[in-house]
């Protein structure tokens, strides 16, 4: 089992920024990818931004220039440092880690709500 705990999230103006993070215990040995996702009201969870165990990185467009992931593996954190933040971003945030082994599986964290304001 793999648990979770994100924090960082709040309200903040058009423009500004935020630095949300990402807690990874238990099981973390085989943890392949990390992710963040979103999910504003109404609307489907998106993949925002991933970080593979080497650190290779990708972003949804929307997010790109703006948003930045980043791991520290000693201390199983991931990171989203995110500047010129837009109404659009508003949304709860999502922790996502992939462990692989004789199957793949997904764990998810509680989630943390971002709030820009205009």
């Amino acid at each position: 089992q793999v648990q979770l705990v994100e924090s960082g999230g709040g309200l903040v103006q058009v423009g500004g920024s935020l630095r949300l993070s990402c807690v990874a215990s238990g099981s973390t040995f085989s943890i392949a990818f990390m992710a963040w996702y979103r999910q504003a009201p109404g609307k489907q969870r998106e993949l925002v931004a991933g970080i593979s165990s080497g650190g290779a990185t990708n972003y949804a467009d929307s997010v790109k220039a703006r948003f930045t992931i980043s791991r520290d593996n000693a201390k199983n954190t991931v990171y989203l440092q995110m500047n010129s933040l837009k109404p659009e971003d508003t949304g709860v945030y999502y922790c996502n880690a992939v462990r692989v082994g004789s199957q793949t599986l997904h764990y998810w964290g509680q989630g943390t709500q971002v709030t820009v304001s205009s």
